[in-house]
């Protein structure tokens, strides 16, 4: 049985879309804030022929391409699953990413190349307190941006809007080491600017195979987080009525999470009982894991190695008398285990429950759950005990023979 299992859509979808509106605010304001720098940048750096901050404008000129993809990008992923992309759009987040790696690592080489012709061919800065205090604006800019979109990236688990925020911290840094090469220029180390530069785009193109990796992981669906595997499977685990899970997968969809696993429970389960089961695990999974977008579920009964069995008694001689027909006033229970058709371990035990004057069904019903007992041998039994062990998968059998020992004997063949 398989079921796909979704949250409150209403509300879900109006959560999604307000995410995504954020985001696109964000990344709008990136691509403002970039395009203003690069200007300011490399206006200043021709007139003052600031190689360091050339490359810099270079850099901030490649981040508007780069917020431009990430805005694309969550504006996509707005979009409703459709009959060509039933999982939906999330992962026009991710291919934005992919877009930001790639624009940052031509950023970087090219600002690598600028940087070596400095460092060649070193220049005296002709306007350097000019140059000195569009590198402190660069700085400030760069830190307020990165602390804006990693707040709103966090916010709303926005991958692509995470990168660009990593992005933008490397701007905060290159502007750093451009007005460290701006201040030793002016003291006469005219060669560190294009130091500096070929710092930075060593730096950037670092950061860009760093999130070019993530994203491609992300498109080929790669299990990043083995962490949210064990989160998924302890949680169902937890879950009553489940005997095993396995069949765990978890693939990234932009700022989501698709999933699925396959249950072991009990054979025989009703339909009824499966979804009950199903809708727990789902419960629980999501408590652990809040990105999670759907969630298939496969159930599937195991076949159990050792099953445990219950035959009620009316004396402790049990083997050679006829078992008894009552329930919830029999004085005792044989209890045994048959594992791969050989008979094992059994005992008689006392029902806890045959002196009570209201409710010896149910805690008799209460006993045999207790003892993980799988099969219960017997006719009688009442309405509300009998729903009370169909809750927890007992299984009910008319016993085959007359004698105990015979009835025994009999279980050798019973397969659940």
């Amino acid at each position: 049985m398989i079921r796909i299992l979704k949250m409150d859509m209403t509300n879900k979808n109006q959560l999604k879309k307000d995410r995504l509106i954020k985001g696109q605010r964000a990344a709008k304001y990136s691509t403002l804030t970039n395009l203003c720098l690069s200007i300011i940048k490399g206006f200043f750096g021709l007139m003052s022929g600031s190689v360091a901050l050339i490359a810099d404008s270079i850099h901030s000129f490649s981040d508007i391409f780069a917020s431009l993809a990430v805005y694309i990008g969550l504006k996509l992923s707005q979009k409703k699953p459709d009959e060509k992309f039933p999982y939906g759009y999330y992962k026009a987040e991710t291919m934005a990413s992919l877009i930001v790696a790639v624009i940052i690592l031509f950023g970087g080489l090219e600002i690598a190349l600028q940087s070596l012709n400095g460092i060649i061919d070193p220049q005296p800065l002709k306007l350097p307190l000019f140059a000195f205090l569009v590198a402190v604006i660069s700085v400030a800019a760069s830190l307020l941006l990165t602390r804006y979109e990693h707040r709103i990236g966090n916010e709303i688990k926005s991958p692509a809007l995470m990168s660009d925020a990593k992005h933008s911290l490397i701007d905060v840094f290159s502007s750093l080491l451009v007005f460290t090469g701006i201040l030793t220029s002016y003291m006469g180390y005219l060669s560190f600017q294009g130091v500096a530069g070929l710092m930075v785009a060593l730096l950037i193109i670092w950061m860009g195979l760093k999130i070019g990796k993530n994203a491609v992981l992300v498109l080929m669906d790669a299990s990043i987080d083995p962490r949210i595997i064990h989160q998924i499977k302890g949680a169902a685990l937890a879950v009553e009525g489940v005997e095993g899970v396995n069949g765990v997968k978890v693939r990234s969809s932009g700022s989501y999470l698709l999933g699925e696993l396959h249950l072991e429970t009990k054979k025989n389960l009703s339909v009824e009982k499966a979804h009950e089961i199903s809708d727990k695990v789902e419960e629980m999974v999501r408590k652990d894991v809040e990105k999670l977008e759907t969630l298939l579920v496969q159930v599937e009964p195991v076949k159990k190695d050792l099953i445990r069995f219950a035959l009620p008694l009316e004396t402790r001689d049990g083997l050679n008398l006829v078992p008894s027909t009552h329930f919830g006033k029999v004085p005792y229970f044989l209890i045994w285990e048959v594992h791969s058709g050989e008979i094992k371990n059994y005992q008689i035990k006392d029902n806890p429950a045959q002196y009570l004057e209201k409710k010896r069904g149910i805690k008799t019903a209460e006993f045999l759950v207790n003892e993980n007992v799988d099969v219960l041998l017997g006719e009688e039994v009442g309405e509300s005990p009998r729903y009370a062990l169909s809750g927890k998968v007992i299984h009910f059998i008319s016993p085959e023979g007359n004698k105990t020992e015979e009835i025994v004997l009999n279980t050798r063949n019973i397969i659940l």
